[in-house]
């Protein structure tokens, strides 16, 4: 466990690390040539709601995380500041900048997109405060005897499927996501990760 000391000093890092998350998935939006299984679901709310996808992106994090309360999972700092700061970094990118005209660039952003994602990943991730409530989600179910990959692939799998229900976008963008997304991030853990455990104090 992290003294308050360590997870003070990081934080910076934390937040850096979620609202790159969130330019990472406004970069694919503004591709548009289909999303991350979530996002599937949060523009399909957007669709069908008054919502804006960063704000469909808080709702459903904030449920998430009363599904976790409801499960009795550990909710930290980490799965809250996720909830809050992803959605409106989403939100305040798609507000800065035009959706691209050219189809190069649009490319260029649904390829790009989920290696920003992974960087957010590794910073976020790495500095061990906590997992984002769908991933609390996966572990939930990962202790209550589901394989993990049974775990994420069905989580996964059911918001894609609402989400398209609903009307979000699938494309190739969706498939290149879930292609590239877990070998990129692996790489972003392995250099931005810090020390699970309190460094040694010198006696």
């Amino acid at each position: 466990m992290l003294s308050p000391t360590t997870t003070l000093r990081r934080m910076p890092r934390l937040l850096v690390g979620l609202w790159v998350f969130g330019v990472g998935i406004a970069l694919i939006l503004m591709g548009d040539f289909g999303l991350p299984p979530w996002d599937v679901l949060h523009q399909g709310l957007e669709e069908r709601t008054s919502l804006s996808i960063g704000t469909a992106t808080i709702v459903v994090g904030a449920v998430l995380v009363l599904a976790m309360l409801a499960l009795r999972e550990p909710i930290r700092i980490g799965t809250v500041a996720n909830v809050v700061v992803i959605g409106t970094a989403v939100d305040a990118t798609l507000w800065m900048f035009d959706d691209p005209t050219s189809t190069a660039a649009r490319i260029a952003f649904t390829v790009c997109g989920p290696a920003v994602i992974a960087i957010g990943s590794g910073l976020y991730i790495g500095v061990h405060l906590g997992p984002g409530p769908r991933d609390g989600m996966m572990t939930a179910l990962g202790r209550r005897g589901v394989t993990i990959w049974k775990a994420r692939l069905g989580v996964e799998a059911a918001a894609l499927v609402v989400g398209v229900i609903l009307g979000g976008t699938v494309g190739f963008g969706t498939v290149w996501f879930l292609v590239s997304i877990g070998p990129l991030v692996h790489i972003a853990l392995d250099r931005l990760s810090l020390p699970t455990a309190e460094p040694a104090r010198a006696r």
